[in-house]
């Protein structure tokens, strides 16, 4: 029997698959020089709260790990390296009811195929005010802000009780979650896992598969886009609308926990970002350490910010 060929007539490429984030995390910075690997969180089941209510009668509210933009904290605009100073600590919120100004110069969300330009890819809220002029859902009356944290303790402990009680206190009955770079991911997951276990449905949009599925969530959409876009594509109000109602409709009728829903939509033809993304072998000596250095040092920016907000 003759083994298939790999150039078998309506075969994908095999690298056009999801990016295995956790392992190229992990090649990546032992390239730039850290010697003890990162542990993600991981689970092996999730709670499941149903929806309570009809989704026409259910408050929803945006839990989101971008930034309000802060001119005095540097370059927070389109394709901006990552700034340790734009990163903020604690839970924060806003009121759903107005506009608002968020960023994203998270470490490692794909600078290289999107660039940040526009807000409607990671931050939802106007496409969900239009599904509530239309009487699909009821909009709560705030957002909130998960401070993005490589430490599980804090976010379990203290992020994700926060955003609870902010939450309870909209009575809000689902939320929506919207991470950006890689440990966004896992943040936005653990929030989503409390919420869900004290009775608040919730769906993620992402765009890091594996890490949200390790995790263990409840729902999740994955979009297979560059990170920095779980809310769909750029300058693309349809694709954002498909997304969020797509996610809706997951958040709705999901049988049970670790439900995953793919997308059907395409970055584009070309799969060749997922072969660029944190690709060590494409990397130079030279060009590790420098991203070394300046890691370190956006590093430290943000933990003395972080020791002075506590």
């Amino acid at each position: 029997m003759t083994a298939a060929s790999n150039d078998q007539p309506g075969f994908a490429p095999d690298d056009d698959a999801p990016i295995p984030y956790m392992a190229r995390t992990r090649e990546y910075y032992a390239a730039i020089g850290y010697t003890t690997p990162y542990r993600w969180a991981h689970y092996v089941g999730a709670p499941f709260q149903p929806l309570s209510k009809p989704l026409a009668r259910s408050r929803v509210t945006i839990v989101t790990t971008a930034a309000p933009f802060d001119a005095a904290r540097g370059d927070q605009g389109p394709g901006a390296k990552y700034n340790g100073s734009a990163k903020f600590h604690s839970v924060y919120d806003g009121d759903a009811s107005k506009p608002h100004d968020l960023r994203i110069s998270h470490i490692a969300y794909d600078r290289v195929h999107t660039s940040a330009e526009d807000s409607g890819t990671w931050f939802p809220l106007p496409q969900l005010r239009k599904l509530a002029r239309e009487g699909r859902i009821e909009v709560a009356p705030r957002f909130f802000g998960a401070p993005t944290n490589r430490s599980h303790r804090v976010t379990i402990e203290t992020d994700a009780p926060e955003i609870l009680a902010r939450c309870q206190a909209d009575k809000v009955d689902a939320a929506v979650l919207v991470p950006n770079c890689p440990v966004c991911h896992q943040t936005i997951s653990l929030v989503a896992r409390h919420l869900e276990a004290n009775g608040i449905s919730t769906v993620v949009m992402g765009c890091a598969k594996d890490i949200v599925e390790h995790a263990g969530v409840p729902r999740f959409l994955f979009s297979d886009f560059p990170l920095g876009n779980s809310a769909g594509k750029p300058h693309d109000i349809a694709s954002q609308a498909f997304t969020l109602e797509l996610a809706l409709r997951v958040l709705e009728t999901a049988p049970s926990a670790q439900t995953t829903v793919q997308s059907p939509l395409r970055w584009s033809a070309d799969a060749s970002w997922k072969r660029d993304y944190n690709n060590v072998a494409s990397l130079s000596a030279e060009e590790l350490a420098r991203r070394r250095r300046e890691f370190d040092a956006q590093k430290e920016i943000a933990r003395s910010l972080r020791e002075t907000a506590a």
